[in-house]
């Protein structure tokens, strides 16, 4: 497996393809859900849209306009990660975190 710098200088176990894909994925179907997650937990309440930009190992990566400034915005993962069906769950994860800490119901898995 290649392995790509992350933004914090760490071997990333996700290749570029990889990553590029789960970004996609996020961004295309699950806009509404970065938002959440980076108001919820990425300190960011004023958010207004946000998109993954990429993540590693150790965490996502999102921008975020707030005040109609782009912002990076780093959410760690509970744990460090090492293979790609393990982000699908910490997502998961960090979604319903961010429902919690902003007073929001979840959606049921399989709602979209």
């Amino acid at each position: 497996m290649t392995t790509t710098p992350s933004p914090q200088g760490t071997a990333n176990p996700f290749g570029p393809d990889v990553v590029a894909a789960i970004s996609k994925h996020m961004n295309d179907d699950h806009p509404a859900d970065n938002l959440l997650i980076v108001r919820g937990l990425g300190g960011k309440d004023t958010a207004t849209s946000a998109r993954m930009s990429g993540l590693d190992g150790l965490g996502a990566d999102f921008v975020a306009v707030v005040d109609g400034a782009e912002t990076d915005v780093r959410i760690p993962w509970e744990r460090e990660l090492t293979e790609r069906r393990e982000v699908r769950v910490e997502v998961v994860r960090l979604y319903n975190e961010a429902c919690a800490a902003l007073g929001i119901e979840p959606r049921q898995e399989g709602e979209h």
